[in-house]
């Protein structure tokens, strides 16, 4: 098998079941920024995993695009779409190998996507950037490496975890409108459960 297919593997057996991993409702952190968002905006929700984010902003009526390395977390994804009655393009692809916007998104929105290192967090942060239109609004959400020793979720690799100087640097070329570090009781389903040492990023690409 290749690393992709691999990466694929692992995660259809962690959303295998019929339960959603990290729940159906929203992130908490996203929830918060609804005031920033208005309909008709284009979102990317980057690693969305089972749809709980990408589903929300369309309930918002933005148009919602979303995509994951995990044929089942797509599928249900779409399913919670369909449950909640609004439009969502949700495809499947890598970090890699899927077709990434350029300049199109009014959002872009990362959510707990610490799964990779320091070259591919390179890459991907790159092309979310590249994605949004100027002016437009990027939303970052991560653990710190404090999340350690909670051990309540994450990816449990110290160089996956943000700090407010990794993110300084990584968004240098952005207007950084906020950075919030704190720690807070998370329920988002069993993958996400307990005190919780997280980092938020708001920042904008300069129009």
């Amino acid at each position: 098998m290749t690393a992709a297919s691999d990466t694929r593997a692992f995660w259809d057996e962690r959303y295998a079941g019929d339960a959603y991993r990290f729940g159906e409702a929203p992130n908490a952190f996203l929830a918060r920024q609804a005031e920033r968002l208005r309909p008709g905006l284009k979102a990317l929700s980057v690693a969305d995993g089972e749809g709980r984010n990408g589903v929300w902003l369309a309930q918002q009526g933005l148009d919602v695009l979303t995509f994951d390395i995990s044929p089942r977390a797509v599928e249900k994804a779409r399913a919670l779409a369909t449950k909640r009655g609004v439009a969502l393009d949700a495809q499947i692809g890598g970090l890699d190998d899927w077709a990434w916007p350029e300049g199109t998104m009014d959002v872009v929105v990362g959510v707990f996507i610490q799964f990779v290192g320091p070259a591919a967090r390179d890459r991907m942060f790159a092309r979310m950037k590249a994605a949004l239109k100027p002016g437009g609004l990027l939303l970052l959400e991560g653990y710190r490496p404090e999340q350690l020793a909670y051990g309540t979720g994450g990816p449990g690799v110290e160089e996956n975890l943000y700090t407010e100087a990794l993110l300084r640097e990584a968004f240098a070329d952005f207007d950084i409108e906020r950075i919030d570090i704190y720690d807070a009781e998370l329920n988002e389903g069993p993958g996400h459960s307990g005190v919780s040492a997280l980092i938020d990023l708001i920042a904008r690409k300069p129009g």
